[in-house]
Formats: C-alpha cells, sequence, structure tokens
C-alpha cells in the first residue's frame, strides 16, 4: 500500500473515531445513537469503498501503461537485433 492510501484510510478511520465518539458522548436516546452510528458508519464504509476503487483503478491503470511501455519496449529490441543481424552477414 502507498503512502497516499495509508494516510487516506488513516483519516478515514480518524474521522469514524471521532464521529462515533461524538455521538456517543451526545445527549440522545439509545436508540437515536444507533441510528446515527450505523448511518455515519455506512457513509464511512461508502467513502472507503469510493477511495479503494480508485486506488485499484489507479494501480490498474499504472500497470497498463507500464505494460505497454515494455511491449513498444520489446518491439524496438527485436528491431534493434535484426538490423544488426543484417549489418553483419
Amino acid at each position: 500500500m502507498d503512502t497516499t492510501a495509508k494516510v487516506v484510510v488513516s483519516a478515514l478511520a480518524g474521522l469514524a473515531i471521532g464521529a462515533i465518539a461524538g455521538i456517543l458522548l451526545a445527549p440522545e436516546k439509545g436508540k437515536t445513537t444507533r441510528k446515527q452510528i450505523i448511518s455515519k458508519g455506512d457513509d464511512y464504509l461508502h467513502d472507503l469503498k469510493v477511495k479503494f476503487d480508485e486506488f485499484t483503478n489507479s494501480i490498474t491503470e499504472k500497470f497498463e501503461s507500464t505494460q505497454k511501455d515494455a511491449e513498444k519496449l520489446a518491439v524496438k529490441g527485436k528491431h534493434a537485433l535484426e538490423n544488426v543481424k543484417e549489418a553483419t552477414k
């Protein structure tokens, strides 16, 4: 996991802990508090899923780009090898 992903996960975890602590310390009925905790948890879970999807998409794009670059390099190397073979004949 790269540094950006660690920062995002840490920030989301901190927000979740802060929100839960705030809700638990608020003077509300138990039922209301539980609903708020569930709602906030769902919000944070959704945010985490979005960030994870962005992260995986970024990694996929980088992998595909690197793969294309490697293929181009292999083709160039093959042509260079063929040119050397022709020159040595």
